[in-house]
This record gives structure tokens, sequence and C-alpha cells, in this order.
């Protein structure tokens, strides 16, 4: 928990109780939580948490660089903690959303797009995983 207050003080985010429970699963998990996700599941350690303070803290926790907020499905945003570089591949049929490394794919031609200056790209994959 110590690790975790730390973590927060070092993006000048006050530990408060609800945010520490919040931090503790969105901060630490490697799925891909929807704010009502991060809600009902925080819920069931905090359960006066409401779901203005989970939304309130998951925007401040993406203004200080804890997470990225990220419309990954069609209408649906979500939340990362992996703020590294990375890609994603969303399993169309588990609406599952994995990480995948930065260098598994190679992007040509972002510096030949004339007229933008591109600060940032990822490359969101589709499809199905398959099962072994």
């Amino acid at each position: 928990m110590r690790e975790l207050i730390e973590r927060l003080r070092a993006s000048a985010v006050q530990a408060t109780p609800q945010r520490l429970a919040i931090a503790e699963y969105v901060l630490k998990t490697t799925d891909h939580p929807t704010a009502e996700e991060v809600w009902k599941r925080v819920r069931r350690r905090c359960p006066t948490l409401s779901r203005a303070t989970v939304y309130n803290t998951l925007n401040l926790f993406t203004e200080r660089g804890l997470l990225k907020s990220r419309t990954l499905v069609e209408g649906v945003v979500v939340f990362d903690p992996n703020v590294g570089r990375h890609h994603h591949f969303v399993d169309e049929e588990t609406m599952t959303i994995y990480d995948i490394p930065w260098e598994a794919l190679t992007v040509s031609g972002d510096g030949r797009i004339q007229g933008f200056e591109v600060r940032e790209y990822q490359v969101v994959l589709r499809g199905r995983r398959r099962r072994s």
C-alpha cells in the first residue's frame, strides 16, 4: 500500500481512501476496464463509493499520466494502466482487449502525411484470439 501511496503522491494526487481503493484495482490490473466496471469492482470493498467519485478519480488519474483513456470498442471508453507505448488487439468474440508490444508491429508512412504533425499513434487490431 505504501508503494501505491507514493506513486499517487509522485503524480500530485492526494491519497484519499476512495482514491486508494480505486488505484489498487485500476493501476494493477491488466484489463482495460470501463468506469462502470471499476465502480462495480471497487464497490465490493468500498460500498459507499459513488459513481461520481470513480469517474472523477479516473479522469484525475488520466490527467496526471497514471492511466490512459482509450476508445477501442465503438462508443466505449476504457482505462489502460499501461501508459507505455503499445498497441491493442480486440477479441470481437469476447470483447477482451489485449496489449500488443510496440515492437511487434511496424507502421510506416507516418512521417509522409502531408499537412499533419503526428504526435502519437497506435494500432488497434480486431479479430478473434486463437484458442489452443
